[in-house]
């Protein structure tokens, strides 16, 4: 080989690009916002890339969000194909029923699976929800005729459990969501990749909590190696939102307060790039618009600000 053909060749291979790591989740939003538009509350569900195990990570909206994601070609089976096929089971954060509703308006139509929550969660759900008389009891845990639906899968804190019919596992840690009501974050992990999902949430200087700051250390090795693709949380309210009308919420100044502690731990540009999903913005249309105005302009991390949107399907 002559010297003209080795420098070519090197040439040719400086001029490769060096690509990013692959995408390791689907994510197909069903609901995405807080508050009163009910047929649009907070769903996402989560699948490991080109596969149809989902699972649903909170169900306020259900089928409406399985018809818009339909709409716009991102299923090509009938809605209740995928209620009933696609989705193999329901992390549930906390009880309100803007993160459940869609799971119990639905349940008559699905088909048997696991619901996953903590313990209070799960007992909230069983007493006030799938009682016998709210609602039938679609379970085999709590009070009424149990009609074994669901399988009901109590959470232990910081146990990793593995999601049935899926090759994902599922590991809970508690949240404050205006101190003392709990609320949840579930790591999701499908082989070395990870993503977080974290119910609705107060910053720790408000809730008087350590809850944020336990989570952040458990998850600073998952950064540092480059496992975790993605992080969803809430902010429910634009700066002007005072501390003590937050209702157990973040506002685009304490998420970065927050996500500055992070970064803190697991070194700095760490976080760079890395996903942060924007959930649970809460009407009317201009606060949303000014939260990710006031998002946009604070970020001085460099992380990648996701909004979703209902129906559209994206990759972590």
């Amino acid at each position: 080989m002559t010297f003209i053909h080795r420098s070519l060749i090197g040439l040719l291979l400086l001029s490769i690009p060096v690509f990013a790591q692959k995408n390791a989740f689907q994510v197909v939003p069903l609901g995405v916002k807080g508050g009163i538009d009910e047929k649009n509350l907070s769903a996402y569900l989560v699948a490991p890339i080109n596969t149809n195990d989902y699972i649903c990570l909170d169900a306020g909206t259900i089928n409406a969000g399985i018809e818009k994601a339909i709409d716009n070609k991102v299923f090509t089976v009938s809605s209740n194909e995928v209620l009933r096929k696609y989705i193999k089971g329901y992390c549930i954060s906390h009880a309100h029923l803007d993160h459940v509703s869609g799971l119990i308006i639905n349940s008559p139509a699905d088909s048997s699976k696991t619901v996953y929550a903590t313990k209070k969660c799960m007992e909230m759900m069983e007493k006030h929800y799938f009682n016998g008389e709210t609602w039938a009891n679609f379970g085999d845990e709590g009070v009424g005729f149990q009609l074994k639906k669901y399988h009901f899968k109590t959470l232990a804190i910081g146990e990793e459990t593995k999601i049935t019919n899926t090759t994902m596992t599922v590991k809970a840690f508690p949240l404050s969501h205006v101190n003392p009501f709990e609320s949840t974050a579930f790591l999701i992990q499908n082989g070395r990749d990870a993503v977080l999902y974290l119910g609705d949430t107060g910053p720790d200087s408000v809730e008087k909590s350590n809850d944020l700051s336990e989570l952040w250390q458990a998850i600073t090795p998952l950064i540092q190696n480059k496992q975790l693709t993605g992080i969803f949380i809430e902010v429910s309210f634009p700066n002007e939102q005072p501390d003590n009308l937050l209702f157990g919420h973040l506002t685009p100044n304490y998420l970065l307060k927050e996500l500055h502690k992070l970064e803190d731990l697991s070194g700095k540009g760490s976080l760079k790039n890395i996903k942060i999903i924007i959930t649970h913005l809460k009407p009317p249309t201009k606060n949303i618009l000014k939260i990710k105005e006031q998002l946009q302009k604070q970020n001085d991390l460099g992380v990648q600000l996701v909004f979703p949107e209902q129906g559209k399907v994206f990759e972590l």
